[in-house]
């Protein structure tokens, strides 16, 4: 119930920059008929709408990190949370009550990007459906790293680390290419890193290869995982004033 109401606090926080919100739902749209156009053009299919649309969906994922980092980034900076700390609520609380909000934006991320998907071909089955589960779980990844960095740093701190964030985890993540096409130590800090193994989840369960989306969600839920106890332990640092 506490996390709640500060859950719905933030949500009113958040959805007070609709500009920002509809940009981080309609570029990845954008950038989605976008490359079916340059299919059409290409002798091969690396931009085939199976193949791109998980990526795409996942790439949108990014701007929650955005909007989470700065939420709570600017929390921080303007003593809002130092107010509230007297609250009886835990940092699971708190961290909770960021997260509620960014969860129907995902899925409306989603949906949106399905839509597109569906209008530029792709077959409606149960695997979308699957693919759905499997990509809220990612998108928790990116809201842990929104945290993470929102506990961190200051709201205007955060739009520098998201920028490069936003670069990491798009080369590193194989949406627009495999990293076996570099190979070497791209490709080796690529599968150190949750970003492919994300897409590669998200894609395995569009295909119907439903086995192959163990292995890399079960990566993606263990970085989750860490990234929530860490931001989580940093939270309760800021509650007892150590940083």
């Amino acid at each position: 119930m506490k996390a709640s109401v500060f859950a719905t606090r933030n949500h009113k926080e958040i959805v007070r920059d609709p500009v920002t919100l509809i940009f981080g739902m309609g570029l990845p749209v954008l950038i989605m008929g976008l490359f079916s156009v340059m299919q059409k053009n290409m002798p091969f299919g690396l931009f085939e709408i199976s193949n791109l649309a998980p990526g795409v969906i996942v790439f949108s994922f990014s701007f929650l990190t955005l909007f989470s980092g700065m939420l709570l980034g600017k929390d921080k900076s303007s003593s809002f949370l130092m107010r509230i700390f007297a609250s009886p609520m835990s940092a699971g609380d708190y961290i909770l009550g960021y997260v509620l909000p960014l969860l129907p934006i995902a899925l409306l991320q989603i949906i949106f990007c399905l839509l597109t998907a569906l209008f530029l071909g792709l077959s409606f089955n149960i695997s979308v459906l699957l693919m759905v589960g499997v990509l809220i779980v990612i998108s928790l990844l990116y809201i842990g790293f929104g945290l993470l960095f929102g506990t961190i740093f200051t709201d205007k701190q955060v739009g520098g680390i998201f920028a490069i964030f936003v670069n990491l985890s798009t080369w590193f993540s194989g949406t627009w290419f495999e990293p076996d096409m570099i190979g070497g130590t791209f490709q080796s800090i690529a599968q150190l890193l949750p970003f492919v193994h994300a897409v590669n989840a998200a894609r395995a369960a569009l295909s119907g290869a439903y086995l192959d989306v163990c292995l890399p969600l079960s990566i993606v839920i263990g970085y989750t995982v860490f990234l929530f106890i860490i931001a989580t332990l940093l939270f309760k640092r800021k509650m007892r004033g150590q940083y």
